[in-house]
């Protein structure tokens, strides 16, 4: 047997340090070449690292939540010695340099590895199966967390999120079938027991970003909240009627095609909504093309897709790319690129929208426009009641820039299109 020293690899672009996320071995762990071991964070991206040899961890040198320098000591395993030269499982080799050994053999080899580290013969048959994959397993960092906390093997589970994607839902099947073959409870004691103790959960990787953008957008940002209702039962109407019309392969449109459409060509009239603030340089950058950014709720929190050049795309061009950049920031496969940029964002909450909200400003931009839900209200249309399709939007100003004048008619205009869906396609 032989000691592999892996270090934190150079994850390019002048990183010098990253921030361990997630823990995906713990030590005494079989871990097999190409297995992900962890999930660090940088400044660009969220990067799952996988192991470079197969063989058994030894020590872990950080927790989540530790920044890790580039060339530290990270991970010590024990591996068979046949395929690694002396240097490099004395000290070490940096990730891109290093010769990786053969994966796990036989399946006979397996069997005895598992009898001779005391595994359960019932189990020797799952071990095998789960040394020997070496596919990635596709689940979010929360989901892969709790997996951990229930003991359940992701590689032995069957994904139904897209692309054999494990999202919690799989999950949940496989606890609640682990926990069912234990001891059994009524549903009345069950509802009734009393629950005690505190979960603490540390703030790290995106959310401690989250955390840390929303908490500074606050301070520096004086925020200037309006509010309008929009009766979109034309919207609607018209909605309805291109999804009607739609080939079977295409999917449906939702409103936020239209609004996009429609505030991109509003803000020619109010470019000081369409802008960046630089603060230390006190200058206002006015963007001429409109990038809009999507609020995106992720399973590891609220990301915000970039949709560019909203100005010079169709309607169906608009609803293909916010599905696209919105399924891959959900799914973590969105890059850096398609993450960063967006010159004003429109954040919704869809069904749970609410009536009113105050969305923080997404910085350095200046506005941000928030859709709340769609219902029928009753209002009053040339002195009569009628009921009609209402829908509120919630939105924030930066008021170092934008004045409460020009914000309320900027909303009032955008209102006037919505309201009048065929002038979002005529140009003027």
């Amino acid at each position: 047997m032989s000691r592999y020293v892996f270090k934190m690899p150079d994850l390019g672009e002048g990183t010098v340090q990253a921030e361990l996320v997630a823990l995906h071995i713990k030590p005494g762990d079989l871990v097999s070449e190409d297995q992900i071991m962890v999930e660090v964070m940088t400044e660009k991206a969220t990067v799952e690292v996988p192991a470079p040899v197969t063989g058994r961890v030894l020590a872990i040198n950080a927790k989540p939540g530790d920044m890790v320098a580039v060339g530290s000591e990270l991970i010590v395993f024990e591996t068979d010695a046949a395929g690694e030269s002396a240097s490099q499982a004395d000290t070490g080799t940096p990730a891109g340099a290093t010769q990786r050994v053969a994966a796990a053999g036989s399946d006979a080899a397996l069997r005895q590895r598992a009898a001779n580290d005391s595994v359960a013969p019932s189990n020797v048959a799952r071990v095998a199966q789960a040394v020997a994959s070496s596919e990635r397993v596709m689940a979010s960092p929360a989901t892969r967390r709790r997996a951990r906390e229930a003991g359940i093997d992701l590689r032995l589970l069957k994904g139904s999120g897209p692309g054999g994607r494990i999202v919690r839902a799989d999950l949940e099947v496989t606890v609640a079938g682990n926990a069912g073959a234990g001891v059994a409870r009524t549903a009345g004691v069950a509802a009734r027991a009393a629950r005690e103790g505190v979960e603490e959960i540390k703030v790290i990787g995106l959310r401690r970003t989250i955390a840390q953008r929303i908490g500074a957008a606050k301070r520096e940002i004086p925020h200037f909240a309006y509010v309008e209702e929009v009766d979109v039962t034309e919207l609607e109407a018209l909605r309805r009627h291109l999804n009607a019309k739609r080939a079977p392969e295409t999917a449906a449109y939702t409103y936020l095609p239209f609004i996009v459409a429609a505030l991109a060509r509003v803000l020619v009239d109010f470019p000081q909504c369409n802008a960046h603030y630089d603060s230390e340089r006190g200058v206002i950058l006015r963007h001429r093309a409109v990038h809009a950014g999507i609020a995106t709720q992720t399973p590891d929190g609220l990301l915000v897709p970039v949709v560019r050049h909203a100005e010079g795309r169709s309607l169906r061009e608009l609803a293909d790319e916010i599905r696209r950049l919105t399924a891959a920031a959900r799914t973590k496969k969105a890059t850096r690129e398609e993450l960063s940029g967006s010159t004003i964002t429109v954040t919704s909450l869809g069904k749970l929208g609410g009536i009113v909200s105050t969305p923080v400003i997404n910085a350095p931009e200046v506005a941000i426009i928030g859709v709340n839900k769609v219902a029928e209200r009753p209002v009053v249309r040339g002195g009569a009641i009628a009921i009609r399709q209402m829908m509120n939007l919630s939105s924030s100003f930066d008021h170092r820039i934008v004045d409460g004048f020009d914000a309320a008619a900027m909303i009032q205009a955008l209102k006037e299109r919505l309201e009048h869906p065929a002038t979002i396609f005529i140009e003027e």
